[in-house]
């Protein structure tokens, strides 16, 4: 009796871990299905919307526990688009992102808190600039997994946070005659992630 006891024991030992990490899981973004957008006002009067076209990261997802999740994500810098190609070129240059010397923008998580039913708050430190800030990213999700018709393992969340373009150190600007600034300082990120399980 006392022999079955130490080998059900060793089993529990063994199976205990080993259920654990089965309710971990890790995904990549699938770029190819999702975006990372911003939006600015521009002469004060209208928004400027653009895209970043390049970008990649994991999501590491705790069924378990969501709150233990993480997220790690890398925006190629050099990759703006707002569909004018003389902006983006200036958007590029040392007078806003400066590519050449700060080539990525990087979100890591900190932090993920419950927000609601099917919403999370994550918090994290964003580098834009070479300047990292914590931010908060307000998301829906993660959606319930699906497979898709070639046997991928599907889900997906939406993101969005606002931050001020001038504290990450991208400040340039012209006054208005009548008054204001050509460029907004308050920025609002979108993303819309599809994720693959790896």
């Amino acid at each position: 009796m006392k022999r079955f006891a130490i080998i059900l024991s060793l089993l529990f030992a063994l199976l205990v871990p080993a259920l654990a990490s089965a309710a971990v899981s890790t995904w990549a973004i699938d770029a190819d299905h999702s975006s990372v957008q911003f939006k600015v006002k521009h002469l004060m009067v209208s928004n400027v919307k653009g895209n970043f076209n390049k970008f990649s990261g994991a999501v590491t997802i705790d069924d378990s526990d969501v709150t233990k999740s993480k997220v790690d994500v890398t925006i190629d810098a050099a990759s703006i688009d707002t569909a004018n190609a003389k902006r983006d070129e200036h958007l590029r240059s040392p007078d806003f992102f400066d590519v050449a010397k700060y080539p990525t923008l990087k979100f890591v998580s900190t932090k993920v808190a419950k927000a609601g039913e099917g919403r999370l708050k994550v918090t994290g430190n964003l580098t834009i600039h070479g300047v990292t800030k914590e931010v908060v990213l307000d998301v829906e999700g993660p959606s319930p997994a699906v497979k898709d018709p070639w046997g991928n393992t599907k889900s997906g969340a939406s993101a969005t946070t606002k931050i001020n373009r001038k504290d990450f150190g991208l400040t340039w600007n012209k006054a208005l005659e009548t008054g204001g600034m050509v460029v907004g300082e308050e920025v609002l990120i979108t993303l819309e992630v599809e994720l693959l399980k790896k």
